[in-house]
């Protein structure tokens, strides 16, 4: 009896929280969310070319209501760097993306954005956004292991033939110029799946950015001295 009763317990929470999914995602239409991308800049810093950026964008009450209702939302911010050639197609060097996932949590009644390890915890949602609309400090491109005072691979012994036989690609130079891509979009792909399929085609789950293309001259490396 008692297990009869605890299946039963499980299929109605089942039950609820697909009638709950079905209400967002049918719910009375919300406008469409685009993203703005204002100000991006590549600078140099003491671990390489950091990208800042800033995202305009309205989160529209479709979004805020799956939030509020325990759905993660997972937010990609990509970016590359390309150098233009006459001759053929551009050349490109870096592309990066990294995400950051949006969540509420009921027990704290708190709003947390998260990227890898770290996290921040905020009281208001509309914090959150204000966190999430301020790209700054991303490391894009690495400083070379010579700028580091690290010895190459070559030189270290144990993975010289590895290094050797793997060609590396070109990186950057201080003082050329290059061209620079960013955008923001929600990733629709890591939605629970019975949001997925409503997504589709949507244009209230369609919170995304064009890419924002500027031409930039590198500047040079900060030397270690400098970066202490």
């Amino acid at each position: 009896m008692a297990s009869t009763t605890a299946a039963s317990t499980s299929w109605l929470e089942i039950a609820r929280a697909a009638l709950s999914a079905c209400w967002l995602l049918w719910a009375a239409p919300a406008a469409a969310a685009e993203v703005e991308v204002v100000n991006p800049q590549l600078t140099a810093s003491e671990d390489g070319y950091v990208v800042a950026a800033d995202f305009n964008f309205d989160f529209n009450q479709r979004l805020e209501e799956a939030v509020t209702k325990g759905v993660v939302l997972h937010f990609v911010v990509d970016f590359e760097l390309t150098r233009p050639r006459w001759y053929w197609f551009d050349e490109k060097l870096v592309s990066r993306s990294q995400t950051y996932r949006l969540s509420y949590h009921a027990l704290t009644r708190q709003y947390r954005l998260s990227t890898g390890a770290l996290h921040q915890s905020v009281d208001t949602l509309s914090e959150a956004l204000r966190i999430l609309a301020r790209l700054r400090n991303w490391v894009v491109v690495d400083k070379p292991a010579a700028d580091k005072g690290e010895r190459p691979p070559a030189e270290k012994g144990e993975k010289a033939e590895k290094a050797a036989d793997k060609p590396e690609k070109p990186l950057p130079r201080p003082g050329e110029t290059y061209q620079g891509a960013v955008r923001l979009r929600l990733d629709i792909n890591q939605l629970p799946k019975p949001f997925q399929i409503a997504a589709l085609g949507n244009k209230d789950w369609n919170l995304a950015s064009d890419w924002k293309v500027w031409s930039l001259m590198l500047p040079p490396l900060v030397p270690p001295a400098e970066a202490k």
